[in-house]
């Protein structure tokens, strides 16, 4: 058996600076953003809902709903068996349809956004208004759930 003494490579080099900055590169690229993969390749992630406030007072549900950048006749409103669903489309701005994205962070097409109610609606009587991107809609509450006041006899 044969000791052979150890010698440092002569092309082996410690570069500690470029090692750390390669890894803040891949930290950086990681963050950058995290889905970008999955949103080339996945449809979910092409759909949109807008954002929702829902309110109620003793007559009224209220419904307020984000949507700006879409036409009012391309919002359609629905109530059925307790359930309001919003639903429209955003479409694409033609001057930037053909044009090489740098940045997309608004959704378009077709969204759908549905919530229940949380007392019984009288739907002949739903009202809406669109104003600035946000859609109200007010939702009378039937005469039987609305609260009563009981009166003590005696």
């Amino acid at each position: 058996m044969t000791l052979t003494r150890w010698q440092r490579p002569e092309n082996w080099q410690w570069a500690p600076l470029q090692q750390l900055s390669t890894l803040r590169e891949e930290i950086d690229r990681l963050f950058e953003s995290p889905f970008s993969l999955l949103q080339e390749k996945q449809p979910f992630f092409t759909n949109w809902g807008p954002a929702l406030d829902l309110y109620e007072d003793k007559d009224n549900v209220y419904v307020k709903a984000e949507v700006p950048g879409v036409n009012k006749n391309d919002i359609e409103i629905s109530l059925h068996e307790g359930t309001l669903t919003l639903s429209g489309e955003r479409k694409a701005d033609k001057r930037v349809e053909s044009a090489e994205a740098i940045r997309a962070e608004r959704f378009v097409g077709r969204f759908s956004r549905s919530v229940t109610m949380p007392s019984p609606i009288q739907g002949e009587k739903v009202t809406a208004s669109y104003r600035d991107g946000i859609l109200s809609v007010v939702l009378p509450k039937a005469e039987g759930s609305k609260p009563k006041q009981i009166q003590i006899k005696g």
